[in-house]
């Protein structure tokens, strides 16, 4: 296909827009003293406590996320537009208006009336990154979902598999890709959350003051160490994306290769 040049300067135009700033960052970091600014006591802990919780936020959407995906993928319910958009709302959210809805019904004064008061904790880190990470499973997955069609579970439950049996069985492993690239998507968001984190969990050291939050601490004190943390940071944006898209563009030949045959025994 021929592009209009246009077309591809707007684009180049776009592509320098999201690049220009990252440039300038790294730019501006002391490269000269790198490795100590982002082996500070401050900043190891800060990116430990950021991997531990960002791991536990991503079973958590995994454990939460693939049922909500199946079922709105493959349940019709009166009210699904409804709760579609409510499971999605985090997507849109201001990250500091879920982090007070949070502390409404988790902190010590909230709705639960203290019996699971775990605010300014690092569960409360985990249940933060969780909240706003989980729409990217459900909705990677049920767009898939959507495109591989129920053919193949269909043939399943007509030889006699029981439901649960074409979950696992056919379901999930068809697919399999986009549960992998939506994990990896809600990892990345879990890792750089930052408003909901710090409304609901606070800020302390080694308990929750994950990356994010170290940054933008030391964009006050040392703003050469909150640039090369933000640069780290980047970084594993970077690998996360990639992989993610690596995993999902492999949803496709695994398709492609298996409806032939489900014709050809038709």
């Amino acid at each position: 296909m021929d592009v209009p040049r246009w077309i591809v300067a707007i684009a180049a135009v776009g592509a320098l827009f999201v690049l220009l700033p990252l440039v300038a960052m790294a730019v501006r970091v002391d490269w000269s003293h790198f490795i100590p600014l982002i082996t500070s006591p401050s900043s190891v802990d800060a990116l430990l406590l950021s991997l531990r919780t960002s791991l536990l936020a991503t079973a958590g959407c995994l454990v939460l996320g693939v049922p909500m995906a199946v079922v709105l993928a493959r349940v019709p319910f009166a009210g699904h537009r409804v709760i579609r958009a409510a499971v999605l709302l985090p997507l849109v959210l201001p990250p500091v208006v879920g982090g007070l809805a949070l502390l409404a019904l988790y902190g010590r004064r909230g709705l639960l009336g203290g019996a699971l008061d775990v605010a300014f904790s690092t569960p409360a880190v985990v249940i933060a990154q969780t909240f706003v990470a989980l729409p990217f499973l459900v909705l990677s997955l049920e767009g898939a979902l959507r495109s591989a069609g129920e053919r193949y579970e269909a043939v399943a439950a007509t030889l006699g598999a029981r439901p649960s049996t074409v979950l696992f069985r056919v379901t999930l492993p068809l697919v399999l890709p986009a549960v992998v690239s939506g994990a990896i998507l809600s990892f990345a968001r879990a890792l750089g959350e930052f408003g909901a984190t710090l409304t609901f969990a606070g800020s302390l050291q080694g308990v929750t003051r994950t990356l994010p939050l170290e940054i933008y601490l030391q964009r006050e004190n040392d703003p050469d160490a909150a640039a090369a943390l933000s640069l780290v940071l980047v970084a594993v944006a970077i690998v996360v994306v990639a992989v993610a898209h690596g995993a999902g563009e492999r949803v496709r030949p695994w398709r492609s290769r298996s409806r032939p045959a489900i014709g050809t025994s038709a």
